[in-house]
């Protein structure tokens, strides 16, 4: 596995070795070895699983509060998502920064988005699916968000903002400037 940092050097890329042969692939997805070798030592405790339907379904921006913050690491299972990872971090040189990157089922990529940033995505194909590792238990006291077209953040989600399938709830999150 190649560990790749990006524009914010916390949030990384992982690209994933592929065996294939005419039977299909395999892939090694996770490897405490090598990401520990890569900086990364953590205790996976939650894995997630979401399907979207529709195109252009946006899920996020959203984060856990200290203690519960959780690192996570994203993959897409079937489809294409457009992700995104901001930067909340008190203090940080690059806060309220963002990093988006495509990831597809056919790439294989990764990205690894440490706690102290918001994440969310964009589904690029109907049908959908990501799946994701976190380092802490989902606490419904500590849940928080960033509303996903706050035009501080600059995220260009790739889409006219009302074509976007967003849930009531993420559509009440408060803006960057508005978190405590």
């Amino acid at each position: 596995m190649q560990v790749e940092s990006l524009s914010i050097a916390d949030v990384k890329l992982l690209k994933p070795r592929v065996f294939a042969d005419s039977r299909g692939w395999f892939s090694e997805t996770w490897n405490r070895r090598t990401l520990a070798a890569a900086g990364i030592e953590v205790d996976f405790v939650q894995d997630n699983h979401a399907f979207s339907v529709a195109v252009d379904t946006v899920r996020g921006l959203h984060f856990q509060r200290a203690p519960y913050g959780q690192d996570k690491l994203i993959r897409v299972v079937s489809g294409a998502i457009l992700d995104v990872a901001v930067d909340i971090r008190p203090g940080s040189p690059s806060y309220g920064r963002h990093i988006a990157r495509e990831l597809t089922a056919e790439s294989h990529e990764q990205l690894w988005v440490p706690k102290g940033f918001a994440h969310g995505y964009r589904t690029l194909v109907r049908g959908t699916e990501v799946a994701y590792k976190v380092t802490a238990h989902y606490a419904p006291e500590a849940d928080g968000g960033i509303l996903w077209s706050d035009p501080e953040l600059g995220i260009d989600w790739g889409l006219d903002l009302d074509r976007a399938l967003v849930s009531d709830k993420d559509l009440r999150l408060p803006r960057l400037s508005e978190i405590v």
